[in-house]
């Protein structure tokens, strides 16, 4: 039995309802944040292979803006907010108050890349925040590392830690409304948590949920 085939649909839904825990807890910080309420949703949870990962963020020579750490403590592990570059500068410029900001014309300005630091900051909180406490395991975040870069060069660089021994990573979809977007116009992003290997069994164990259920 292959890797992915070891994932039930018990998983999925126990990783979707930590993942929404936390989108509410994101939610929650951006609307004081911004001053504005934040609807933040998990559409979807998924397991792919890192090829997918790249694929679902557009290829790997696209320009993304990434978010990266390293998850310490009872799970280590590598996380990843990904943003087109298109709904970073939406995001962005509502944090900085500026309708003409892009990350399509370098150099980037101190406060945007501190605002995009800081989005990374609550957004990866959140969900570390609600994982450890569904699972009262210990874990902690590293310090973000921003990037405008390439999909390939940026998972690449996150894969070093893993020197590519797991092949797989935990894919949280999701999506940001304020008051003033439709739902067409949300924000969206992807979420790669790839759990060191033996992480994987350490955080279903401890939601309660046997690896081979």
């Amino acid at each position: 039995m292959s890797f992915l085939d070891k994932f039930s649909t018990v998983h999925l839904d126990v990783l979707k309802e930590v993942g929404n825990i936390g989108a509410g807890h994101a939610a929650t910080s951006l609307s004081t944040l911004l001053n504005k309420k934040i609807d933040m949703r998990v559409p979807k949870v998924r397991v792919v292979s890192f090829d997918e990962m790249m694929d679902m963020a557009g290829g790997p020579e696209n320009i993304v803006a990434s978010v990266f750490l390293r998850i310490e403590g009872d799970a280590p592990g590598s996380m990843f907010f990904v943003l087109s570059i298109e709904q970073a500068n939406t995001f962005i410029k509502q944090m900085i108050d500026d309708v003409h900001f892009s990350f399509e014309n370098p150099p980037y300005n101190e406060l945007a890349m501190s605002a995009l630091q800081e989005l990374g900051n609550i957004l990866s909180g959140s969900y570390l925040s609600s994982l450890s406490d569904f699972t009262n395991l210990d874990l902690y975040p590293s310090v973000p590392a921003l990037s405008i870069d390439m999909v390939g060069a940026i998972i690449s660089f996150g894969l070093i830690e893993l020197s590519q021994v797991s092949d797989y990573a935990i894919v949280i979809d999701t999506a940001l409304d304020d008051d003033d977007t439709h739902s067409s116009e949300s924000v969206k992003g992807h979420f790669f948590l790839l759990p060191d290997p033996d992480s994987f069994e350490t955080i279903f164990k401890a939601l309660g949920v046997a690896e081979d259920e």
